[in-house]
């Protein structure tokens, strides 16, 4: 079977003089992302909650590419003081051209981030939503500027479970996941709504990597059995970062979703991407963003879309 054509790496258009900010830029996806921007002469703002990984991360990037221009952010996405010590960094920064957020985490045991908020919405969603917010000042002063946010494949199985959002009466941890998948999706549609509504120069963008081999998946029971099997039908982190790349530099539609085109999505070159009918419901979407502004207790400031 012939590979699908898509964008790759090797797509990726010079980056002189714009800055990225990539969260979760140490390891797996977000470190290979920041790898081709700054190959591609991007400085690249590396968030990240350790910085003796980080500094690893940097020093390893280097030895890749010698001239990468990288910035330590310290930013840990389950507490929301910390990202908003990371939004005020990033606000001195003399440019912010896109935010990629990569940063995640997958299937843990039951735990709360600084805040009380069950880990998986509180980090994949809420931490997510309020770094986003809180940037988008800064974004809006560069004309082109983007915001890019993960989703996942699973999104198509998750439900809001709105009479539990913080886990308080019961918790599993893939219908935990899936939930805050979706909830990525969602505010992806609600934002580029509302951008749009204000005239807003910024675009929003979403994206998913398929089934990429990356740390992320290490709460999954029987991942060291059945990692060789993985290396056969999924993408490697390298090709993961694919969708994202496009979604941050390459020709993309506001408010649009990519991801690999091959069998299923599951690997390959990235392209437009299939949604499920739940993350473009408009009334989810509005519910969604009120109820996370409640929770963060960050605000956007974008009026309602008609």
């Amino acid at each position: 079977m012939s590979q699908p054509s898509g964008f790759t790496d090797n797509d990726v258009p010079n980056q002189t003089g714009k800055c990225f900010v990539v969260t979760g830029a140490n390891t797996g996806l977000g470190f290979e992302i920041s790898r081709v921007l700054a190959a591609h002469g991007a400085r690249v703002l590396m968030a990240c909650r350790d910085r003796a990984k980080a500094d690893a991360a940097m020093a390893r990037l280097k030895q890749q590419v010698p001239a990468a221009n990288l910035t330590f952010l310290r930013y840990d996405q389950a507490d929301l003081d910390s990202i908003r010590a990371a939004a005020d960094q990033v606000a001195r920064e003399p440019r912010v051209d896109v935010l990629i957020n990569n940063a995640g985490v997958m299937n843990p045991p039951l735990t709360r981030t600084r805040q009380g908020f069950e880990l998986q919405f509180g980090v994949n969603h809420l931490g997510c939503f309020a770094f986003t917010s809180l940037l988008l000042p800064k974004l809006a002063e560069n004309a082109g500027a983007r915001v890019v946010i993960t989703s996942s494949l699973v999104h198509k199985t998750g439900k809001i479970d709105w009479s539990d959002l913080n886990a308080d009466n019961g918790y599993e941890r893939r219908p935990r996941y899936d939930q805050s998948k979706l909830a990525n999706i969602l505010f992806l549609f609600e934002l580029d709504r509302r951008l749009r509504a204000v005239g807003s120069s910024i675009t929003a963008v979403g994206c998913h990597p398929g089934f990429a081999t990356t740390e992320l998946g290490r709460h999954i029971r029987f991942i060291g059995v059945l990692k060789p099997l993985f290396g056969l039908i999924a993408n490697t982190p390298a090709m993961g970062a694919w969708p994202a790349l496009q979604a941050a530099t390459g020709i993309v539609q506001a408010g649009g979703y990519y991801g690999p085109q091959g069998r299923g999505e599951i690997r390959g070159p990235s392209g437009e991407a299939a949604r499920a009918p739940q993350a473009v419901d408009p009334d989810l979407a509005r519910r969604l963003w009120d109820v996370s502004i409640a929770m963060t207790g960050v605000d956007p400031g974008l009026l309602p879309a008609s």
